[in-house]
């Protein structure tokens, strides 16, 4: 499978998930085990990466990291 990028990225949301983590108080540890407690198996490295654009984020994780940083999924995609 061959994976493609916007300007180097793998994701759109990257940068949004950082600066809502921030707004929020919060370390990537802790949105890290807040994810977890919501289901999703995502460490600090996984959540590291997923801000700088280096990891792909399914769409079936958007709903769940805008829940636990209480935005929308169209925020976390740049849509508002």
């Amino acid at each position: 499978m061959r994976l493609y990028t916007l300007d180097g990225r793998f994701n759109l949301c990257g940068e949004r998930v950082r600066e809502a983590r921030i707004k929020a108080g919060m370390s990537q540890d802790t949105l890290a085990a807040k994810l977890q407690l919501a289901g999703l198996q995502i460490g600090q490295m996984a959540v590291s990466r997923i801000e700088t654009g280096k990891r792909v984020v399914p769409d079936f994780e958007l709903p769940v990291i805008a829940g636990v940083l209480g935005v929308s999924t169209d925020w976390l995609l740049g849509k508002e």
